[in-house]
């Protein structure tokens, strides 16, 4: 009797029918009672299962997070260059968090801080909007997170 067909066989059995045929045992589903196997080609096996799992990513939504720093006295010309970056990200559909981080005794200056993430807020607009208002996350940090607005093609 060939194992080609489906049924309960003896390990030893199978094993001998395998080797017969030039083929490996895989085990398929150990958790099951009989355990479950297919003979097949190892090798060719685990191709397959390489290329499934290749095409499982591939179907994959990446959601990336890019952060920019800035400082509640940034200079405009910095200022200009971290915006630039921004707008590079979100046209490339990445999220950008946006943070103003207080060192020392710039913690006094928090309106600073909020009016540095107000005027990126607005001067973004056409690329992305801001998921919630310019919040506290610690001590000294301060910012929010910019999604990309979807492009209509």
């Amino acid at each position: 009797e060939g194992l080609s067909e489906n049924g309960v066989y003896h390990t030893e059995d199978a094993i001998k029918q395998a080797k017969e045929l030039g083929l490996d045992l895989v085990i398929v589903s150990a958790n099951a009672s009989p355990p479950v196997c297919k003979v097949v080609d190892f090798s060719k096996f685990l191709y397959q299962e390489k290329q499934k799992t290749k095409e499982q990513q591939k179907n994959q939504i990446k959601i990336v997070v890019k952060e920019i720093k800035f400082t509640p006295n940034i200079g405009e010309n910095d200022y200009e260059v971290k915006k630039k970056k921004i707008i590079e990200f979100l046209k490339d559909g990445c999220k950008v968090k946006a943070s103003v981080f207080f060192k020392g005794r710039n913690i006094m200056f928090k309106d600073r801080g909020e009016l540095v993430l107000a005027k990126l807020a607005t001067d973004i607009e056409e690329y992305g909007v801001p998921e919630n208002v310019p919040k506290m996350e610690s001590r000294n940090r301060m910012g929010f997170i910019i999604k990309s607005k979807k492009k209509s093609k």
